[in-house]
């Protein structure tokens, strides 16, 4: 039995050893997927902080939009605003003045084209001169014509009247621009953290794929370590029982040494032979006395 006793012994040990063996491969994978929870958990963090971010300027965004929706609208509006004061002035100009308008503007188109002409063509001293000249007095012939306009307080009103609309209209564009600006800032900033984010999304991804497969490596080795851990405490069953008989077979043969040789002594006793004191307490062990 000792024999056995020793092999199921080694057997038991080396079910053991495998058994620690995936322990400790099941561990080590443990830490692993751990590491993995915690980047994809950092990373899916990252992810959620701008997207919210995103979604932030993504409402400011909208709000700007509406705002420039409304300043179209109302630039619209002064610019028709302006058409029509520009109409009546125009209207009242040949009215009032019906061939002030008409003179003015070719005296204007003439300048233009002795100013053309004089910064194209090659000429004498003299011809420069009377060239100058024509030019002042179509000046003088302008500025006449300008007063007539100025001296007429309906054309005048009106003209005032045109003016301010077309700067009313101006300043309504720059803040449609302003406007337009500020939004397209806030979308191209909503564009960039959503790119952002989806680049972070794909490394938490890969990060989830790494955890899922350790984290299935690590119960695979849980599974194999379980499986021998069993098989062990089956062999510490068995080797428990094996001991426990070895043991009573052992006592049972030391109780009948033990009678064999109360028997001797008691017919040693009988027979009226000495006893020593170990003799009598042997005696009185096995229930002679």
């Amino acid at each position: 039995m000792t024999d056995i006793l020793k092999e199921l012994e080694i057997r038991r040990d080396r079910l053991n050893s495998k058994a620690e063996k995936y322990r400790r491969s099941r561990d080590g994978l443990n830490q692993e997927t751990k590491k993995y929870a915690e980047k994809r958990d950092r990373l899916n963090s990252e992810v959620k902080k701008r997207v919210e971010k995103a979604n932030r300027h993504r409402q400011t965004r909208d709000e700007l939009n509406q705002k420039v929706r409304e300043a179209k609208a109302k630039r619209e509006e002064l610019n028709k605003r302006y058409n029509r004061l520009n109409e009546e002035l125009t209207r009242l100009k040949k009215e009032r003045l019906p061939n002030e308008g008409e003179k003015l503007s070719r005296l204007r188109a003439d300048i233009k084209r002795l100013e053309f002409k004089q910064m194209t063509s090659v000429m004498t001293p003299e011809k420069e001169r009377e060239l100058v000249d024509s030019m002042g007095k179509l000046q003088n012939k302008i500025r006449e014509h300008e007063m007539a306009f100025e001296e007429n307080e309906e054309i005048q009103g009106a003209i005032r009247s045109s003016k301010e609309a077309k700067e009313e209209a101006e300043a309504q564009h720059i803040s449609v621009s302003k406007f337009a600006e500020q939004a397209q800032r806030e979308h191209d900033a909503m564009v960039a953290l959503y790119e952002e984010s989806d680049s972070i999304r794909k490394e938490a991804d890969e990060a989830q794929a790494q955890f899922l497969q350790a984290k299935k490596k690590a119960d695979q080795e849980h599974r194999w370590h379980i499986a021998f851990i069993r098989q062990v405490h089956d062999f510490d069953r068995i080797v428990s029982g094996l001991r426990q008989k070895a043991k009573a077979e052992l006592s049972a043969r030391s109780q009948t040494a033990a009678k064999k040789e109360a028997s001797d002594i008691f017919t040693k006793f009988k027979s009226g032979e000495k006893l020593s004191t170990e003799d009598l307490m042997t005696l009185q062990k096995a229930g002679y006395l």
